[in-house]
């Protein structure tokens, strides 16, 4: 059982940055991806950055490449997603999970809350 929980979404304007971060409760020692993932209103969720624990092997979606950075903290356990140059159309629900294969949503089984971005214009 592994339980995620995020944090750092809130508003800001075009350009701006945000952190969010997830923390997830289990087997420190594990080795497993975690990703993060976002939904707007009337989309699909989608991938946007995922990590394998264990080392190396980052993702990112083409429509945030070069602008969202995807790390682990301290512990394994703990991913960031650090988010550049926001654009109104990165306004979404932002969802951490584990345990899944890269950015396909459906593999995943474990889910945060989710924490919302929102980005004016």
């Amino acid at each position: 059982q592994v339980q995620l929980v995020e944090s750092g979404g809130g508003e800001v304007e075009a350009g701006g940055s945000l952190r969010l971060s997830c923390v997830a409760s289990g087997d420190p020692a594990a080795n497993y991806y975690m990703a993060w993932f976002r939904q707007a209103p009337g989309k699909e969720r989608e991938g946007v950055a995922g990590v394998y624990t264990g080392g190396g092997s980052l993702e990112y979606a083409a429509s945030v490449k070069g602008r969202f950075t995807i790390s682990q903290g301290n512990t394994k356990t703990t991913v960031y997603l650090h988010m550049n140059s926001l654009e109104p159309e990165d306004t979404a629900v932002y969802y951490c999970a584990a345990g899944g294969l890269r950015l396909d949503p459906s593999t995943y089984y474990y889910w945060g809350q989710g924490t919302q971005v929102t980005v004016s214009s």
